[in-house]
């Protein structure tokens, strides 16, 4: 999964782009991580719009990026969301935790 990064003050936006499945999913969460400690945002925004594929793994990505955002003080939200993606995400409820624009 590839990821480029657009930040202005404390808001950034992380494109994602490829497969979201347990291949992946180990990688990603560290990259986030990494951003994450290096911005410090205070709103974070995902972007699925170059996600092709999501398995169960990228319930725990976003879970785990949303309780560090919060641990910020700061937000996180989900744009641009494919239907097969979407239906895994609300299949978990995650559309109850975090918004999904």
């Amino acid at each position: 999964m590839e990821i480029s990064v657009k930040q202005e003050n404390r808001h950034a936006e992380i494109y994602l782009k490829g497969e979201l499945d347990h291949h992946g999913a180990k990688g990603l969460m560290l990259q986030l991580e990494r951003e994450i400690e290096v911005l410090l945002p205070l709103q974070l925004v995902l972007d699925f719009s170059g996600v092709t594929f999501m398995d169960s793994s990228g319930i725990a990505v976003v879970i785990r990026t949303q309780r560090r955002i919060r641990e910020l003080g700061g937000q996180l939200k989900l744009r641009k969301v494919a239907p097969q993606p979407r239906k895994v995400l609300e299949a978990a409820g995650i559309n109850r935790l975090v918004e999904m624009e």
